[in-house]
């Protein structure tokens, strides 16, 4: 499996790759500036010289031909981002794990994009593509450290089957993570307003919690 991440040099980016790659995954890591993919990426590799990591850095572009395509940049260019890579994103899986929040004080509020949701807004943009929306609620520092023994439910939720199959294939190829089916794309809405919460209590605690369901 080839692994794209648009936006991958940001903390979200970065330990979604350094998981991936971990489970034998092969990542390229996308950015507007290539030459600045290609040093984190090499950053990556060095952090970890007892791990085999086959992460890459390259443009957008380059990073929109990989199997599966994540779209982590910050939530107000994901659409802009995905619109320029229509044609490469065509009859793909593009997973959203883009948050609309906003830092207020000690807290983070989230923001209601145009049609309810970031995932949605990129489903709007992306008609020829499939997309999914997860990864929302994980701790960037605890992704990307790869001895943290990070344990966490990932919500997977799309209005395609296969998309949704083939995000959660993706989400339990990590070690330490669990996929759950949590719907169509419709409560993609839910799941990204409640990052601001998870992530205020994380503030208020000064921890890397993360998202576990009982009883499942």
């Amino acid at each position: 499996m080839h692994v794209g991440i648009l936006g991958g040099t940001g903390p979200a980016g970065r330990g979604v790759a350094l998981r991936l790659a971990v489970g034998g995954t092969n990542v390229t890591l996308g950015s507007r500036d290539a030459e600045r993919a290609r040093e984190v990426a090499d950053s990556l590799r060095a952090a970890w010289p007892d791990r085999e990591l086959a992460i890459t850095g390259a443009d957008n572009a380059t990073a929109a031909g990989a199997d599966v395509v994540i779209v982590a940049t910050p939530w107000d260019s994901a659409v802009a981002t995905v619109k320029a890579l229509r044609a490469e994103l065509a009859g793909k899986v593009v997973c959203s794990m883009a948050n609309a929040l906003v830092k207020e004080g000690r807290e983070m509020l989230a923001l209601v994009p145009p049609r309810g949701s970031v995932a949605a807004h990129i489903a709007a943009a992306l008609p020829d593509s499939l997309v999914s929306a997860s990864l929302h609620h994980l701790p960037a520092a605890g992704m990307a450290d790869l001895d943290s023994g990070l344990l966490a439910d990932v919500l997977v939720c799309s209005d395609d089957k296969g998309a949704t199959e083939a995000t959660m294939a993706l989400v339990d190829s990590i070690e330490g993570l669990r996929a759950i089916d949590a719907g169509s794309l419709a409560q993609a809405e839910a799941i990204e307003a409640f990052t601001a919460v998870f992530i205020t209590v994380n503030i208020r605690y000064k921890a890397h919690s993360t998202l576990r369901l009982g009883g499942l």
